[in-house]
């Protein structure tokens, strides 16, 4: 009686096993055309090696002039920048300006400062102004000469070992950042040099000079060439002594007798 019973119940199963619709192989149709849809676990796309990353948007000019004034307490104000449609001309009255937009016109040279409100106030009326630093006193101050001559001046005193400071570069001229001195100071370094190259020029009491990333006067832009390293009293400087005569070393020995520093 159980075996017939069992063979009853297989023959059950069987018939039921028969009538379920078979599952449609991947990539075939189903009953209605439409072709039937799995869903796979989530995965992550692993990142590719070498995969573009995003890079830290450029400093403003507003940025720059906070990080002059704030962090280094180096007094800056906005240069006059440029006018026009095309922006060609200076935005001061003299139609002939031979540094145009790289000068300060309104606020004056003697405007600078290191107040942070002062110098968000000036950049927020005026962002696409150029930062200008007002050398001497107790600001740093700087010897520039042609950029060519520069690059290999550097190179030497590099491999002689000579410490040197933030170096300011624009297409046409470097600029070496040194510790802030005196004009009488300057005028006794200079009497006692039998030859200094006429090419240098000096930023001074008085003076100012343009800072990254500003738009040059002749055009391109102002770079650091060689970045300020910030210490507890601020960006390292060497004195002038030793950034004059180191220069002037340089200088000699070209051919004819003349200064390597004049191109």
């Amino acid at each position: 009686m159980r075996e017939i019973l069992g063979r009853r119940l297989q023959r059950l199963r069987d018939r039921l096993q028969s009538l379920r619709p078979a599952a449609p192989a991947r990539g075939s149709l189903a009953a209605d055309g439409r072709t039937p849809t799995t869903r796979t676990p989530a995965t992550r796309t692993p990142a590719k090696r070498g995969a573009a990353r995003t890079t830290a948007p450029a400093p403003t000019l507003l940025d720059a002039a906070l990080t002059c004034a704030t962090a280094w307490q180096w007094p800056v104000l906005p240069g006059v920048g440029r006018a026009g449609a095309d922006s060609a001309r200076c935005a001061c009255p003299d139609p002939d300006c031979v540094v145009p937009g790289a000068h300060p016109f309104d606020p004056g040279l003697l405007a600078a400062t290191t107040d942070a409100r002062m110098v968000a106030w000036w950049w927020a009326r005026r962002p696409s102004a150029p930062v200008l630093l007002a050398t001497g006193g107790a600001a740093p101050c700087a010897v520039s000469l042609p950029a060519v001559a520069a690059a290999r001046a550097v190179a030497r005193l590099d491999a002689q070992g000579m410490r040197l400071g933030p170096i300011v570069a624009t297409p046409t001229r470097w600029s070496l950042l040194v510790a802030p001195y005196s004009l009488e100071r300057l005028g006794e370094l200079l009497y006692s040099k039998d030859h200094v190259p006429s090419s240098l020029r000096f930023h001074g009491e008085g003076g100012y000079l343009l800072l990254p990333p500003s738009a040059a006067s002749g055009g391109g832009q102002v770079h650091w060439e060689r970045e300020p390293v910030a210490g507890a009293g601020g960006p390292w400087l060497p004195e002038v002594e030793d950034v004059v005569h180191a220069l002037v070393e340089a200088s000699s020995g070209a051919p004819g007798g003349g200064s390597r520093l004049a191109y």
